[in-house]
């Protein structure tokens, strides 16, 4: 893939950007590795105050940035607004925080003095997905650079200007030169980059292809790498749920994102009690949705981001619908320019349908009826990946029931699964490894040195 704006409402080719080439990337890592033996030096007073006026600059041009998001990879001026602000928030919240999550721990024991101090690693390289191409980069850049690290940012082919703008944010906010910089560069460059002895660590956020190939290559590299993988999440419905919320909520976790997150609900597992109005309540709301240019304030769904991805959606759709599936709404592309595709419902899956066991990155929700909640259960774990899930019921031991036997990351009862600075986020199985966000977070990109002072 070239390195290229490509508006996905139209198709069109905005601009496209030359690769970095051999040269430019290593004087961006000898820069990275030069800028951390001083910033690692500095205080968490400074390091909040750049970070705090790199949080009031995307603030202030909230319109402008959301735009460039729009632009790239097609999600609502709404949502792109949003993400713009979150990521503000996320900065702050680090900013806040940062110097508490990382504050020498005293332990007991038989010594004068013992305590763990955490320390910086040096700098962490970063290879982010575009989907949500502020957010994502922020939630890693914030904790990050706040602990006294520097990063590299290997963003998506796809959103280079967002790329650009993140570390022009950056350099505008006061974080000295080197301390955060973008790579312009195509993915059969990462493993170099992995490889090189000033990178000290990996972060990805990606398709599970990609996350084995990064934790294959920092393996062999002896370098700590976390993985924020695909998921399949279950969004569970029981008798005593507020149905007309579950309804409600279960349609925006599905087209979130024009139906493109790791964490949007895919699998609507439904108790055979309340199916019937769940299905009917969710089918028309789906059908309602309004699709089409996503700066528009009436447009629900905007169109996917990149035509190879609307083409992976429908051929997921076709492979179900051929082997007796029911499609209850859409299940189409848009005719026109753009890659738009139609919010659907589908029903009747069976375990060899390519949607019992991939990840359909598109606005497609799978309904399932089980009889009870241990059926719910096992179908909600039956999966090979583990990120997030959904339940929706009022009972607490069925609460309790489901929050103890889900195997996945994160558990959000009576709401829609989301990425927030004060828990960590992440999953289990083939969803990846270690955590963003939080105290846990901060801490995957430290080292944890141990004192004793006898």
């Amino acid at each position: 893939m070239s390195i290229a704006t490509v508006n996905p409402a139209t198709g069109r080719t905005e601009e496209v950007f030359e690769p970095h080439d051999d040269k430019e990337v290593e004087a961006r890592l000898s820069a990275a590795a030069a800028a951390f033996a001083e910033y690692r030096a500095t205080s968490f007073a400074e390091r909040a105050r750049w970070m705090v006026s790199a949080a009031e600059l995307l603030e202030g041009e909230i319109p402008a940035i959301a735009r460039v998001l729009t632009t790239e990879m097609g999600k609502t001026f709404a949502s792109a607004k949003g993400e713009v602000a979150k990521s503000a928030a996320g900065l702050r919240w680090y900013a806040e925080h940062a110097e508490a999550l990382l504050a020498d721990e005293p332990v007991p024991s038989a010594a004068a003095d013992s305590r763990v101090l955490w320390r910086p690693m040096g700098p962490v390289l970063a290879v982010m997905p575009w989907n949500f191409p502020m957010w994502q980069v922020m939630r890693f850049a914030a904790p990050a650079l706040m602990a006294g690290n520097v990063g590299l940012l290997k963003h998506a082919s796809n959103v280079p200007q967002t790329a650009l703008l993140i570390e022009d944010v950056f350099r505008r906010a006061g974080f000295p030169s080197g301390v955060f910089q973008t790579l312009l560069i195509g993915s059969d460059k990462v493993r170099a980059v992995i490889e090189d002895e000033r990178v000290r660590a990996v972060t990805l956020t990606g398709s599970e292809g990609a996350g084995r190939s990064v934790a294959e290559t920092a393996g062999r590299a002896l370098k700590k790498s976390v993985l924020e993988l695909g998921g399949s999440d279950p969004f569970i419905v029981l008798p005593s749920a507020d149905l007309d919320r579950a309804v409600s909520v279960g349609v925006q976790a599905r087209v979130q994102n024009n139906g493109q997150s790791c964490i949007a609900a895919k699998r609507f597992i439904v108790h055979g009690d309340v199916y019937d109005a769940f299905e009917d309540g969710f089918v028309s709301t789906t059908a309602g949705l309004v699709v089409g240019d996503p700066m528009e304030p009436a447009t629900g769904v905007g169109p996917l981001a990149l035509d190879s991805g609307r083409a992976e959606v429908r051929a997921q759709v076709e492979d179900a619908r051929a082997k007796g599936a029911s499609i209850l709404c859409g299940g189409e592309a848009v005719e026109g320019p753009g890659y738009f595709y139609r919010p659907t419902v589908v029903s009747g899956i069976t375990a060899s349908m390519r949607v019992a066991t991939e990840e359909v990155f598109g606005p497609v929700a799978l309904l399932y009826r089980v009889d009870d909640t241990a059926g719910a259960l096992a179908l909600a774990n039956d999966t090979a990946f583990g990120l997030g899930a959904s339940v929706w019921t009022q009972d607490p031991g069925e609460q309790r029931l489901l929050i103890e036997g889900l195997d996945v990351g994160m558990v959000f009862v009576n709401a829609m699964v989301a990425s927030t600075p004060e828990l960590p986020f992440g999953g289990t199985k083939h969803s990846g490894y270690g955590r963003e966000l939080a105290d846990l977070g901060i801490r995957e990109f430290c080292e944890a040195r141990s004192v004793w002072v006898a």
